[in-house]
């Protein structure tokens, strides 16, 4: 049976970008069927129908159906997955709490339609920015499912954090496993290499730090370019991460859909309970995670945590709690 996958955003750079490798098959599986749903807003189906257009010039054999829509109840009517790329953007001039006000209002009228029309076991990537504060605004707007089935996208952080240990020691970016990126997708982010480890060449797992042996780099460098490598692509396309976004979005739901590696994690933003990592209650905080066939994730426990990524955990956390405050008094105020 075809699963009824849902694109927001669709007529954007990151959707065109996503929506190919989700076609043929990199995300859901060579074999997996798929009913494509584009959602977007009513000035953007122009450029929506010739995306479908597209779509349907590449003749691809897993594509039993492409529907384009600018209705949320029609497009997450009895969906399997919803991947929400569209947000507003954030303007020349904007403030960030106008960004987060705009937005509040969009999630949770999606989250609404979520609750009352798609499938109780339907799993939701939140990609659109502030993304973290999002995803907790859709969830608390779609009570009837689960909280453990939304998620917001960090692995485009943790595969720019991959990238930069592979590259500094010269090793493919796969040899790197157990990065953690922890918190918000934000310059606030904290990239942890501490529980991170390489595969050499002759098959030897090493830890990061002693791999890359410069500590200072690995807590300084290291973490100001992957929290901010967001505004240096945009800097120098002038636009900002497209191709780069896709390909972790297809990532992250790939690993959802059919389990982490044994012995390894990834990281995801996911509701916290309180009780990991000092970590507060009831906010979308990326944190490691091991899936299982099942497609249920759950935080890795047990880690060590040192002063300094206590630090800066704290700060990210902080962050996130006065965007959800500020979000849910938008909300509140209306």
């Amino acid at each position: 049976m075809a699963l009824r996958v849902v694109v927001t955003g669709a007529a954007g750079q990151i959707a065109y970008s996503l929506l190919y490798s989700i076609a043929k098959g990199d995300v859901f599986g060579i074999n997996q069927e798929v009913e494509l749903v584009l959602l977007d807003i009513p000035p953007m189906m122009s450029v929506l129908d010739g995306v479908v257009m597209e779509l349907q010039d590449c003749a691809l054999p897993l594509v039993k159906k492409t529907v384009a829509t600018a209705d949320p109840n029609e497009a997450f009517k009895a969906c399997d997955a919803v991947i929400m790329v569209g947000a507003m953007p954030r303007k020349e001039g904007m403030e960030r709490k106008d960004l987060l006000k705009a937005n509040a209002k969009i999630f949770e009228g999606q989250g609404k339609a979520l609750n009352d029309f798609a499938k109780k076991t339907v799993k939701v990537l939140v990609v659109g920015n502030p993304a973290n504060t999002n995803c907790v605004l859709t969830l608390r707007s779609a009570p009837s499912i689960p909280a453990a089935n939304f998620t917001c996208l960090t692995r485009l952080d943790l595969n720019r954090a991959q990238a930069q240990v592979a590259s500094r020691l010269g090793r493919p970016c796969e040899s790197v496993r157990n990065l953690i990126i922890w918190g918000n997708h934000s310059s606030t982010q904290f990239p942890d290499a501490a529980h991170g480890n390489v595969v050499g060449a002759d098959g030897s797992v090493t830890s990061v730090y002693d791999a890359v042996k410069d500590d200072a780099w690995l807590t300084g460098e290291f973490v100001k370019t992957v929290q901010t490598r967001g505004s240096a692509v945009i800097k120098a396309r002038k636009l900002s991460s497209a191709m780069s976004a896709a390909k972790a979005i297809g990532d992250h739901m790939r690993d959802w859909w059919f389990g982490t590696k044994e012995n390894e994690w990834v990281s995801m933003g996911v509701l916290s309970d309180g009780t990991k990592y000092g970590i507060p209650k009831d906010i979308v905080y990326s944190m490691p995670v091991k899936i299982g066939a099942d497609k249920s994730w759950s935080v890795v426990d047990g880690l060590s945590i040192s002063d300094f990524a206590r630090e800066k955990m704290d700060i990210t956390a902080k962050e996130l709690l006065e965007e959800k405050d500020m979000a849910i008094k938008f909300l509140s105020s209306d």
